[in-house]
């Protein structure tokens, strides 16, 4: 039986670990949190993921957490709206198969399918790797070390399986030239049920959407030249650039960034992708954001991450042990489709932030153009209805409680 380690239990090792367990393996997952990490922003799932999701038994736990977001509206200082659209044209235009949930969800759900089968050793991190021709010896934190058959990084942006086999981020990382930050509230005032509302000025967007439990999150992306070097865990530093660059706007600026003090889950980074020319070398292979990360704003990570997973558990159905001939048709299979949705990404950030106020004015009267169905039916196809074709794999849908 093959060893296989899996760096990262975000969404795409646990879906992973699901697809091997129906393969009869026994994959280890070590993360480097000390605990599950389920907490994040807003993503919707379409598509393939929303396929993906159907195929492993998780859609209706999934659906009973989601969220019915019912428009998307620009608002101007005084918090009228200058542009949006409902969202049913999105729906429609998948049939009805599309929802937003948060990350943290979604996580949790697709972990508690695997929790009880695989072995997940967290506050654990790797500190080497080295091959030969039979295997990968494993150096961990702790001074622990393990062998394994196959070791795959699933470990995000900031991959380390990446860096030890491949290089630094340097090689790999195109910064987009915007940086987000995103946090969760409670006891907000301003609620707005089932909107997604944003506020916008040249450079610079904050947005907001509310949550169960009285809870709010909150968007905030800028554009920035020259990336921003913070470290990850400074988060003073962080808030200080934050209200640097909001804190002369309107609208409810002021009263978020007040609660931008007290909050302790920041999420703060640059907006970037990761383009590696390889995605496996010897016996190590990447998925997900740590090979192909279409970048924050795209709203696609997550799905990516599973689709990689799915891939590569197919293809190691088909060719079992020969570790070459699954990594070389997992990358035949995914990159022609992967490049094209990082250059749609490239293109969707950009409407994030626009630079000019002449770059704004454009954007709203696109968007204003979404309330036109035909119009929303058309552009929804075109960015994200393209799909690989998943059908050749046998890998079908299970139960929520775990693999069979």
């Amino acid at each position: 039986m093959q060893r296989v380690l899996i760096s990262g239990a975000g969404i795409g090792g646990p879906a992973l670990a699901f697809w091997l367990l129906r393969r009869g393996l026994s994959p280890t997952l070590i993360e480097r949190a000390p605990r599950f990490r389920d907490g994040g922003y807003m993503i919707d799932v379409w598509g393939l993921g929303y396929e993906l999701v159907e195929r492993m038994g998780l859609l209706e736990a999934a659906l009973e957490r989601a969220y019915v977001i019912d428009r998307l509206a620009f608002v101007d200082e005084a918090g009228r709206r200058v542009s949006g659209f409902d969202a049913d044209a999105f729906r429609r235009a998948f049939m009805g198969r599309f929802f937003s949930i948060p990350r943290g969800d979604l996580a949790r759900l697709v972990f508690g399918a695997v929790e009880s089968h695989v072995e997940t050793l967290y506050s654990t991190s790797i500190e080497a790797l080295a091959q030969d021709d039979s295997g990968v010896d494993v150096e961990l934190s702790g001074g622990r070390s393990r062998r394994f058959d196959i070791v795959v990084g699933v470990d995000g942006l900031r991959s380390r399986v990446r860096e030890c086999v491949f290089g630094g981020p340097e090689r790999f990382e195109k910064y987009l030239g915007y940086c987000a930050a995103s946090f969760v509230t409670r006891g907000y005032p301003h609620r707005d049920e089932g909107s997604y509302l944003s506020f916008a000025r040249p450079g610079r967007q904050i947005s907001r959407y509310a949550l169960r439990e009285d809870r709010s999150a909150f968007l905030l992306v800028f554009a920035q030249d020259e990336r921003l070097e913070i470290p990850p865990h400074d988060t003073a530093a962080q808030k200080r650039v934050l209200r640097e660059r909001f804190g002369a706007d309107g609208w409810e600026c002021p009263e978020i960034l007040e609660r931008l003090d007290g909050a302790d889950d920041l999420y703060f980074d640059a907006v970037s992708q990761i383009r590696a020319p390889s995605w496996s070398r010897g016996r190590v292979v990447l998925v997900g954001d740590a090979a192909y990360c279409p970048s924050l704003l795209a709203g696609a990570g997550s799905a990516f991450a599973m689709l990689g997973a799915y891939a590569l558990a197919g293809e190691m159905e088909r060719a079992g042990a020969n570790h070459a001939a699954v990594f070389a048709a997992y990358e035949r299979r995914l990159r022609p489709f992967i490049e094209e949705q990082q250059k749609k990404a490239v293109r969707f950030a950009s409407s994030f932030a626009p630079r000019t106020a002449l770059g704004l004015s454009l954007r709203n009267a696109a968007l204003g153009l979404m309330r036109i169905e035909p119009v929303a039916a058309w552009y929804s196809r075109r960015m994200f209805g393209s799909s690989p074709d998943l059908s050749s794999y046998t890998q079908g849908a299970t139960s929520p409680s775990g693999p069979s």
